[in-house]
């Protein structure tokens, strides 16, 4: 089967996931997965691990515009008031988990210790893209949603540092003296460091290319042709495309006045890629793990889950922010994908006496967290109110009606 053959089924079988979503009221995003592992191996099999590889670019571009839409919520101004609190609510979520996870598998599963300490360090991170797209799909605006996109951006970088220091300290325990506990814990820092100044770099020259540009169509040009050089860029040093396109997007919100415009571009060329990427997700995933990862698998995901909502409780709790943060951000941050997938590549590269049962545990969570992240995301944000909150008039916006209605009587 043809390769356009195979795309266009994928896309159409990803949007029939999606509508039938919508009639039992879940999120889009849980449609597409789905839908996706009615195409993969569990059942048929029209998706291969062959294909999953040669749509790569479609994950690649996926995740960049998601991360580039993240770095919208950056705005300078609302991180002074904000940032201080993202910053402890991020580390206590991430301490919760990675500290609930080690103490399941070493002092209850009696597991090693180099086991134990990387696999809870690759709970820390949080898949983004499933939590964007069902606040896009319910235009969610508020307190919760405001918190949210950062501490998922921020936990991303604090779990490659913590990856790296859990690698070492693994390699140290083992007795493998080859690896250097300086290199495994400066490579991380130089990574996201070279990916923050490369951002910075890219959204200066974006910056100055969108303000000589007018028009629709070349402002979303201008977009697609950055996001890709900053991922292809990102790539081709070593650095980390996330962070890359999420520092970019935050340079531009903040240098470029009306920057939605150019944000907004590139709805039209996403939403087909968006609903790629999670039906390939889907198929990608196979449900025969289920009956090999066992109860430790079972016990890693209640574990990092009770860990991320235990921990942004303390975290939003310690920090007094709203009661509606602090009930239900750890919901939020549940869905894991992307980064502790490509995580695994290390695992096998520098521990491979563990990496076939690190690599099962993670990937039967990344099923469960991807079908069900999505569900707990819109749960979370309607019990705080904030679903459709786009559509409702702002503080400042009834003010400027209640003067009129005064000034006119």
């Amino acid at each position: 089967m043809s390769v356009l053959l195979k795309i266009s089924i994928v896309l159409l079988v990803g949007a029939i996931g999606g509508r039938v979503a919508k009639i039992f009221k879940l999120p889009n995003v849980s449609g597409y997965l789905v839908a996706g592992l009615f195409l993969g191996p569990s059942f048929f099999k029209l998706v291969s691990s062959q294909d999953i590889n040669t749509f790569s670019v479609i994950n690649e571009l996926a995740l960049a515009f998601i991360a580039f839409s993240i770095g919208s919520e950056f705005v300078v101004k609302d991180m002074r008031k904000l940032g201080k609190s993202i910053i402890i609510i991020t580390l206590t979520e991430v301490v919760g988990a990675v500290l609930l996870v080690f103490a399941v598998m070493y002092y209850i599963f009696n597991q090693p210790f180099a086991f134990s300490i990387v696999i809870a360090s690759m709970s820390a991170a949080t898949a983004p893209a499933a939590t964007l797209l069902v606040i896009k799909q319910y235009r969610a605006k508020g307190p919760l949603t405001k918190t949210i996109l950062p501490v998922v951006a921020l936990d991303d970088v604090f779990g490659i540092i913590v990856f790296g220091i859990a690698m070492s300290l693994a390699t140290l325990s083992m007795g493998q003296e080859s690896f250097s506990v300086y290199k495994m814990i400066s490579e991380p820092l130089i990574e996201i460091g070279g990916s923050l100044i490369l951002g910075l770099v890219l959204g200066f020259i974006l910056v100055a290319l969108t303000k000589k540009s007018s028009g629709r169509d070349n402002l979303q040009l201008i977009t697609l042709v950055s996001v890709g050089i900053a991922t292809g860029l990102s790539n081709l040093l070593g650095l980390s495309p996330l962070l890359t396109c999420i520092m970019m997007g935050t340079v531009l919100v903040n240098l470029k006045h009306n920057s939605k415009r150019v944000f907004s571009s590139l709805d039209g060329f996403t939403n087909p890629v968006y609903v790629l990427f999670f039906t390939l997700a889907g198929a990608s995933l196979d449900l025969s793990i289920l009956l090999s990862v066992g109860l430790l698998g079972v016990a890693y995901v209640i574990a990092r889950a009770s860990g991320k909502i235990i921990g942004a409780w303390v975290g939003a709790k310690a920090v007094k922010a709203d009661p509606m943060v602090t009930k239900n951000l750890g919901y939020a941050l549940l869905p894991q994908g992307g980064i502790s997938i490509g995580l695994l590549v290390i695992v096998r590269q520098s521990l491979p006496t563990y990496a076939s049962a690190i690599s099962t545990i993670i990937m039967f969570s990344v099923l469960i967290y991807e079908v069900t992240g999505p569900i707990f995301a819109k749960i979370a944000i309607q019990n705080a109110g904030e679903i459709n909150g786009l559509d409702k008039p702002s503080r400042k916006h009834k003010k400027q009606v209640s003067k009129l209605k005064i000034n006119h009587n």
